[in-house]
């Protein structure tokens, strides 16, 4: 049976990641580098540049005075949340190319990742008081495996697909018809690309379910933005749950006011992001 490695190999021979988000990861991992190394870099992709000036100067930031230059917007956004920019321009049209069949679909895919990466920012920042470019990073790559998966193998994946019921786990369903699953072939091509171990590991392991899951982890974050987002119909598949670990179950119950303050906030705050990224 075909192995991750067998499927990233595969993809990397006919996709590569434009070369400005891996050198925005390398750079972020070098304590050397500067802000005006990132403007280089950047200046070195005009769709990358037009979506950053049109980011930094959205209502979302309600700035006074527009932001023209790029110099201006790096200062104003920070390295990380440039990298997550990047990452997502790379992905999107990847995720919108090709048709729909069965019950998968890219775009809804894409729906998908948009809002859980979009709600896992919050999560990170509101509940839990952290920097919340690492979980907006896990949210829009994770299920980046399946889209890899149905390149490669079409129609082995569509089986699995098909095969999900509301109450089975896709991955059971992608080792049976694919030998591997989306979170392994994830989690090799996030460390192909330079993505710090935490945000390896976000996407290895959101689909495991772990007696002693720390709430304010990546992983976890990543966990409890899957369940919400899914809770409110924007699931991978059609009717397909997320669970949560045991722990996280509890968390949720024990700080359930700050949550539905959040869910309440959650469609404005994705109606904005799909306005910037036009999901």
């Amino acid at each position: 049976m075909p192995t991750a490695e067998h499927f990233v190999k595969k993809f990397k021979d006919v996709q590569t990641l434009p070369y400005v988000v891996t050198e925005l990861s390398r750079m972020i991992a070098d304590d050397n580098t500067t802000m005006k190394d990132f403007e280089d870099v950047i200046k070195m992709d005009p769709t990358l540049v037009a979506r950053l000036l049109r980011l930094v100067n959205s209502a979302f930031y309600g700035l006074s005075q527009p932001v023209t230059s790029i110099d201006r917007a790096v200062a104003f956004l920070g390295m990380r949340n440039l990298r997550s920019m990047a990452v997502t321009d790379a992905l999107q049209n990847l995720f919108k190319e090709g048709s729909s069949a069965g019950i998968f679909s890219r775009k809804r895919l894409w729906l998908h990742c948009a809002v859980v990466s979009t709600c896992s920012k919050i999560l990170a920042e509101r509940i839990f008081g952290i920097n919340g470019d690492d979980a907006y990073l896990c949210g829009i790559l994770h299920d980046f495996g399946k889209i890899i998966e149905e390149q490669i193998a079409r129609d082995d994946f569509l089986a699995a697909c098909e095969a999900c019921s509301p109450t089975d786990s896709l991955i059971e369903h992608e080792r049976h018809f694919l030998g591997t699953d989306h979170c392994a072939i994830g989690y090799l091509l996030a460390r192909e690309w330079g993505m710090t171990p935490p945000i390896q590991e976000a996407i290895r392991d959101h689909h495991t379910l772990a007696d002693n899951a720390e709430p304010s982890t990546l992983t976890s974050i990543l966990q409890i933005a899957q369940y919400i987002t899914g809770q409110l119909g924007y699931s991978s598949l059609p009717d397909v749950a997320s669970p949560l670990s045991p722990p996280l179950v509890l968390h949720l119950q024990e700080n359930m006011e700050e949550y539905k303050v959040l869910i309440d906030d959650l469609p404005e705050e994705i109606a904005q992001a799909q306005a910037i990224y036009e999901t």
